[in-house]
């Protein structure tokens, strides 16, 4: 079957704004549905290895269902992914307040960040043979959420036969930050399918960025050697979840930023991790340009959301993989920068390529 795009109508928001779902299909199995709310990918059907294609992310029924605990569940994250200590940051010797969401600190870009916002949407001709391709625009005002310049925002998600790819462009007016990355959960077992714990996770880094209380970075990078933050090779990741390790308890689990060994360049896509599912024989692997990423392992899922498929989701039930810069980065500038500037243009590509194990 020939790639497609189609769309319908998906409801409203819980503030009465009118929702699409695009469904892109391509021509090898993978199907994603995406809401214009927040770009969030709802479902991301992946055939195992017997060929069986079931959604391997968490997903809520309806649009109105994101507005509570799921807001960022699936969704693109922007104008800063992760956390700003303090909801402020000084550029150019200005200080900036983001407005606190977490505590004293602003996570995700305020609570007005990109996850709740409606974006246009229009299909566009795809980079690879036999994907299906959409474009997603958002024009954030000088200002909003603190942040300053007009922020003029691209993304496109393109599914391929074994490829889901996020391509984010972003230009502005003044001087400002920008860290976007994209928020699914993963469940390669197939949505539903409880636990996450048994599956493997490797990521290539030998560093941490250490965090304190509230998880915003302390400005120090720990080592992961003899630590349940070692997961250079493929690990169980249920296996140091419960460890008594003083950053998994900080974080209830895995909530941490790996830094990656082997880096982009900024132009060529790098491993940033490698997940298998034994059970359903699904290997996802994250290809960025983005030189750290952050693994989430679900630790605030407590039952209170309904799926897509009609289960609630508990703690470990789907796990974050996003890819972006150092959280609170603004304010160690000993890390790489997320300043962009007038006439620059902000640009990050992350592929997740599917395949099935032996």
């Amino acid at each position: 079957m020939a790639a497609r795009t189609s769309s319908e109508d998906a409801g409203r928001t819980a503030d009465g704004l009118p929702v699409q779902r695009w469904t892109l299909a391509s021509d090898g199995g993978l199907v994603a549905r995406v809401l214009t709310l927040g770009g969030i990918v709802q479902s991301l059907e992946v055939p195992d290895r017997d060929g069986r294609a079931r959604s391997v992310v968490l997903g809520l029924p309806a649009p109105a269902d994101y507005a509570g605990p799921g807001r960022y569940m699936g969704a693109l994250i922007g104008r800063y992914g992760n956390r700003l200590g303090g909801g402020r940051f000084v550029l150019d010797g200005t200080e900036h307040r983001v407005p606190a969401n977490d505590g004293p600190n602003a996570l995700h870009g305020g609570p007005g960040g990109f996850h709740s916002r409606v974006w246009d949407a229009r299909p566009v001709d795809a980079a690879a043979p036999g994907a299906a391709a959409l474009e997603l625009t958002l024009v954030s005002p000088d200002g909003d959420q603190g942040f300053p310049g007009e922020l003029s925002v691209r993304v496109v998600y393109e599914v391929g036969p074994s490829t889901w790819s996020v391509r984010y462009e972003a230009t502005t007016s003044a001087p400002t930050v920008v860290n976007l990355t994209s928020h699914s959960y993963f469940a390669l077992g197939g949505e539903g399918s409880g636990s996450v714990e048994d599956q493997l996770l490797r990521i290539p880094a030998s560093r941490v960025t250490e965090v304190a209380e509230g998880l915003v970075p302390t400005g120090r990078l720990l080592d992961v050697e003899g630590t349940p933050l070692d997961l250079r090779a493929p690990t169980r990741v249920g296996a140091g979840l419960r460890d008594p390790h003083p950053q998994l308890l900080l974080g209830l689990g895995y909530d941490h930023d790996w830094v990656l060994d082997e880096p982009s360049d900024g132009e060529d896509l790098a491993l940033a991790a490698e997940l298998d599912d034994p059970a359903s024989g699904r290997r996802m692997q994250v290809w960025s340009t983005e030189p750290d990423v952050q693994f989430h392992s679900g630790n605030f899922l407590d039952g209170g959301l309904v799926g897509i498929g009609g289960g609630t989701y508990r703690q470990g039930d789907g796990l974050c993989l996003e890819t972006q810069h150092a959280p609170d980065s603004p304010n160690h500038p000993d890390r790489p920068s997320t300043v962009l500037r007038p006439g620059e243009t902000y640009r990050s590509r992350t592929e997740h390529r599917f395949s099935t194990l032996p």
